[in-house]
């Protein structure tokens, strides 16, 4: 066997449409573009992918600068600070005054400014003084069993429910 006996297999190559060689041809007049249109003409499509045909496209017609889906006028609603009783029993095993400036210090939440809740899971068994922006009914009433007390951040008045 020789360089020159190699051929590619049987089927292998396949000959080159040649288009717009006249109408007998099959492949002239339009040469398989059809008819009018911008993918027909010469330089075929020059647009980039978000053209859609010359109307605004969808990036423009989004609305900008964020998409809250909040009514106009609408309260939005508080995102609190989620803190747990075991994770206080945790941290503070002999109890104490507990504000969020101690929570966040402590790595319980992220930010002493934002709003903090206190739920109930877990068991308290010292006393604490808690003072925080929400309290489930189960912390509150976990917490008052222990003889703690319950101090509602952002209101005039201290809770005692």
């Amino acid at each position: 066997m020789k360089l020159t006996d190699l051929r590619p297999n049987k089927g292998a190559v396949k000959r080159k449409k040649r288009v717009g060689r006249g109408i007998a041809s099959g492949h002239g007049k339009t040469a398989g573009r059809g008819h009018k249109g911008q993918k027909s003409r010469s330089g075929g499509l020059k647009n980039p992918a978000k053209f859609e045909g010359g109307r605004s496209t969808l990036l423009m017609r989004l609305p900008k600068r964020g998409m809250r889906g909040q009514v106009p006028g609408a309260i939005p609603r508080v995102e609190y600070q989620i803190v747990n009783l075991d994770r206080l029993a945790e941290r503070f095993p002999e109890g104490g005054e507990v504000t969020p400036e101690v929570l966040a210090k402590a790595g319980l939440i992220r930010k002493a400014e934002r709003p903090v809740k206190v739920l109930g899971r877990g068991e308290v068994s010292a006393a604490y003084t808690i003072s925080a922006h929400a309290f489930s009914a189960s912390a509150v009433e976990k917490i008052k069993a222990a003889g703690g007390e319950v101090i509602l951040l952002g209101q005039q008045k201290t809770e005692e429910a």
